[in-house]
C-alpha cells in the first residue's frame, strides 16, 4: 500500500491554489520526432499542476485520495515519455540528464541510474544538474541494495558545489534503510544519524518546514530503530528524547505526542513497563516543563488521555474474553488455546466505516501470514437503535453475517452482548487492532486507520512472527 505524507498532500494542494491564481498551465507535448528530452520531462512533472488547474476551474475539491491517482498517472506519464523519446532520438548530454529524470519520475531505477550515470561521465558542465543527478543515482543504488556504492557517490557529492541539505538527508536516510535491510545496524547508525541531524538543521526554514517535519520523523525514528535494534537501550530511548524536545521548539504537537508514544511503547516492550506507567503518570508535568505555547499543550495532553488504557493492557497476558453470544463461522475458542499463533483481534462495527476501509488490508494480511501461525479474529457487539441498527439481536446478527459475506472475510467474526471486552482492551474507539504474540501476550494496541497506520500494523505481524 502506498504512503501518502502530509507532505505530498500539501504540494497537491498548493498547486490547487496556484491553478486557482490564473497562471498558465502547460500544453501537452505534441507527438512529433522534433520533442525534446526537457520537453517530455517538464510535460510529466508539471502533470500535477495541470490537473490541479483543470480541477480548479470545475471546483472540484482535491483529497489524498485524488492525489494518489494523480501521482499513478504521472508515473505512468513519465514512462510513456521516457519511451517515446528513447525510440526516435539518439540522446546527447542533456538530453540524458532529463532522460534519467523521466525514468526517476517513472520510478524506472534502471533507467534513472543508466542514463544518469552516462550524463556523469561525460563530466557535464552544469554543476547543479550534476548534483541532482548523483543524488538521484545515490538513492538508486540504496534502494538497490547496494548501500556501499551509494555512499560513495554521497561522498563525491559532498566534495562538489552546490551542495543541498534536503539531498544529504534524502541519500543518508535511503542509504541507512539499506542498512537496516541488511540487518548491518552498525554502518546504519552514522547515516540514519546524519539524515536526522541534517533535517534538524532546515526546521527554522518556513518553506521546509512541512516536509521538513515529515522528513525529520522519519529520519528519528531511523536513528532510535538503528540504536533499538543494535541493543543499545540507553542510546534509542536518548534518541526518542531529542526527538521529544526538538518536536517541542517546532511547536508540533503531533511530533511531540508520536515521540513520547514511542518511548512509552519502547519501556514496556523491553520489560520495563513501570518506568514507563512513571513516564506516562509524570507526563503533565513534563508536557508543562518542554511545550510552551498552551493551545499545543492541550492538544498533546489529549491525545495521551486517550491511550491510558491501551497503556495499561501492552505487555500483559491477553484477557480472555466475557459475554460472547455468537462466534461464526468456526466454533469459539479460550484466546490460550492460540498460544504458538501471532493473533490480531481486530475490534470493528458495521457502522464504522473506517473499520470497513481496513477490510481489503485484513484479508490481504490472513492470505500472506496464515501459513506462518497467523490468525485474525474480528471482534463487534450488539449496538442496538441508537447505531441506526436494528433493534433486536436477531436483526442485528443477520446484518453482521450479511456484512461478513459481502465482504468475504476469511477470518471469524465474535459478537458480544456488550461493551466489557472494549473496555478490557482499551478498544472503545473504533477500529482498534489488538496483536498478542506467540505467547499470548498484548504487543500491540492502536485505534483508527490510515495508510500510515495500516502499514504499523502490518510491519508489527511481520515482526512478532519473526519471534519464536
Amino acid at each position: 500500500m502506498k504512503v501518502l505524507s502530509s507532505f505530498l498532500l500539501l504540494l497537491l494542494l498548493s498547486a490547487f491554489a496556484a491553478a486557482q491564481s490564473g497562471r498558465a498551465t502547460p500544453s501537452p507535448t505534441p507527438e512529433t520526432n522534433t520533442a525534446t528530452a526537457k520537453e517530455l520531462y517538464e510535460e510529466a512533472s508539471s502533470y500535477v499542476r495541470v490537473k490541479a488547474d483543470e480541477y480548479a476551474k470545475k471546483n472540484v475539491p482535491f483529497s489524498a485520495d485524488r492525489l494518489e491517482v494523480l501521482l499513478s498517472q504521472q508515473k505512468a506519464l513519465a514512462a510513456h515519455n521516457a519511451l517515446r523519446f528513447a525510440k526516435i532520438n539518439a540522446p546527447e548530454e542533456d538530453d540524458l540528464y532529463y532522460l534519467g529524470m523521466l525514468h526517476w519520475l517513472a520510478q524506472n531505477f534502471d533507467g534513472a541510474r543508466g542514463s544518469l550515470t552516462s550524463y556523469l561521465a561525460d563530466s557535464p558542465e552544469n554543476p547543479v544538474k550534476a548534483q541532482t543527478a548523483r543524488s538521484i543515482v545515490a538513492v538508486v543504488l540504496a534502494k538497490q541494495a547496494k548501500p556501499e556504492e551509494a555512499a560513495k557517490i554521497l561522498d563525491e557529492y559532498k566534495k562538489l558545489e552546490p551542495v543541498k541539505p534536503t539531498d544529504i538527508a534524502r541519500m543518508s536516510a535511503e542509504i541507512a534503510k539499506a542498512f537496516q535491510s541488511s540487518k548491518d545496524f552498525e554502518k546504519m547508525t552514522p547515516f540514519a544519524v546524519a539524515a536526522y541531524e541534517t533535517s534538524k538543521s532546515m526546521l527554522d526554514d518556513p518553506s521546509y518546514r512541512q516536509r521538513g517535519l515529515d522528513e525529520l520523523l522519519d529520519a528519528g525514528m531511523l536513528v532510535f530503530e538503528a540504536y533499538r535494534d543494535a541493543k543499545d537501550t540507553t542510546a534509542a530511548e536518548r534518541a526518542l528524547d531529542d526527538m521529544r524536545l526538538t518536536a517541542a521548539k517546532a511547536n508540533s504537537a503531533g511530533f511531540y505526542y508520536y515521540a513520547g508514544d514511542q518511548k512509552i511503547k519502547y519501556l514496556i516492550d523491553t520489560g520495563r513497563k513501570p518506568e514507563a506507567m512513571r513516564f506516562y503518570e509524570d507526563i503533565d508535568a513534563t508536557i508543562n516543563r518542554e511545550v510552551k505555547i498552551v493551545s499545543i499543550r492541550e492538544d498533546v495532553r489529549r491525545r495521551f488521555k486517550v491511550r491510558r488504557d491501551q497503556y495499561n493492557i501492552l505487555g500483559e497476558k491477553a484477557p480472555e474474553f466475557v459475554g460472547l453470544d455468537v462466534w461464526f463461522p468456526g466454533r469459539q475458542v479460550p484466546l490460550a488455546s492460540l498460544k504458538g499463533k501471532v493473533v490480531l483481534l481486530d475490534f470493528w462495527a458495521v457502522w464504522c466505516v473506517p473499520c470497513i476501509e481496513a477490510m481489503p488490508d485484513l484479508k490481504e494480511w490472513h492470505e500472506l501470514f496464515s501459513k506462518d501461525g497467523f490468525e485474525i479474529i474480528g471482534i463487534t457487539r450488539y449496538y442496538g437503535e441508537p447505531e441506526g441498527l436494528p433493534a433486536n439481536k436477531k436483526d442485528e446478527l443477520a446484518l453482521i453475517k450479511a456484512f461478513r459475506e459481502k465482504y468475504k472475510a476469511p477470518y471469524d467474526f465474535a459478537v458480544a452482548v456488550d461493551q466489557r471486552n472494549q473496555l478490557a482492551y482499551g478498544a472503545t474507539r473504533l477500529p482498534t487492532a489488538v496483536i498478542l504474540d506467540r505467547k499470548g501476550v498484548v504487543r500491540f494496541v492502536e485505534s483508527g486507520t490510515s495508510p500510515q497506520r495500516l502499514a504499523q500494523i502490518e510491519a508489527a505481524i511481520k515482526k512478532l512472527l519473526e519471534e519464536k
